[in-house]
């Protein structure tokens, strides 16, 4: 067990970096990377504005950049945003508790509402239920986050609403074709044929089966909710991560970037990697 745990922690430590290393060397490569509005201030002197110009110098070469700013990183110092001039630090720290709520909430309600579908067509074998939920899900599928949180601001709904229409039709597609597979097993139609009940064979026969599948579906959707946070918070203007990434990205802020793409990389591979880490205990405990 110990030796797993390493395992993942050392591929969680790779996966940040060379996430991290892509995302900066994109930042880099995007049109309009280098380029400051203030250099066309015409009030500004010739010394000034090859102070802007140098304060960029140190981006050029990427790959010196990250790891400078990775070593910088494990020194406790984030660096400082060139758009916001303040400390990265204090900016993540002031709304990294933002964005968690929102998608904490979000995904309560994505899941709570989803096993509730599942449950329901477990017992309801209606066709007409279970075609109004799937095209429920469909619908939901074919809609982007920027026209739900749109829809949101219209209809006067909370933020976190969006991340559960956003989340829910993933959770629920993979929810129903677990259980509808776990349906046909031998062991339920012998559970049923004995005279089980349906809420004990769904509990004690079906949940059991497919546990490890939904304890890693739950780390998959952490990092669809934190995806779709970034849209989520920009339109409806609530100060968190998202906006943050997204008014970095609009002002090419490197060391701002640069540090949010580690953090969300960072929350969603150990969001995956504790899901697998739990699926594992009971197989290795057998």
């Amino acid at each position: 067990m110990r030796s797993s745990i390493l395992r993942r922690l050392l591929l969680v430590v790779i996966t940040i970096v060379a996430g991290g290393l892509v995302s900066a060397t994109l930042v880099r490569c995007a049109p309009g990377f280098g380029a400051d509005e203030r250099q066309l201030d015409s009030r500004l002197s010739s010394d000034t504005i090859q102070a802007i110009q140098n304060a960029h110098a140190d981006e050029s070469n990427i790959v010196r950049f990250f790891f400078a700013s990775v070593c910088k990183t494990l020194r406790g110092d984030f660096g400082v945003s060139r758009s916001l001039n303040r400390p990265v630090r204090q900016l993540l720290q002031e709304r990294a508790a933002v964005t968690a709520a929102l998608a904490g909430k979000g995904l309560a309600l994505a899941w709570l509402t989803a096993a509730l579908m599942v449950f329901a067509t477990w017992f309801v074998r209606s066709a007409a239920l279970g075609l109004s939920v799937t095209l429920l899900s469909g619908t939901l599928l074919c809609l982007p986050a920027g026209v739900l949180a749109l829809l949101a601001i219209l209809l006067n709904q909370p933020a976190y609403a969006v991340i559960a229409l956003i989340v829910y039709p993933k959770v629920h597609r993979y929810l129903s074709n677990m259980v509808e597979a776990v349906r046909g097993m031998p062991h339920i139609l012998t559970a049923r044929a004995k005279g089980a009940s349906e809420s004990r064979m769904f509990l004690w026969h079906v949940v059991p089966v497919i546990k490890r599948e939904v304890l890693a579906l739950a780390g998959v959707s952490i990092g669809i909710a934190i995806s779709a946070a970034i849209p989520v918070e920009a339109l409806c203007g609530i100060p968190g991560i998202g906006q943050l990434t997204w008014q970095a990205a609009l002002a090419r802020d490197l060391p701002l970037l640069n540090n949010v793409a580690m953090l969300v990389i960072g929350c969603v591979v150990l969001a995956n990697s504790g899901a697998d880490l739990l699926g594992e205990e009971p197989r290795r405990g057998a």
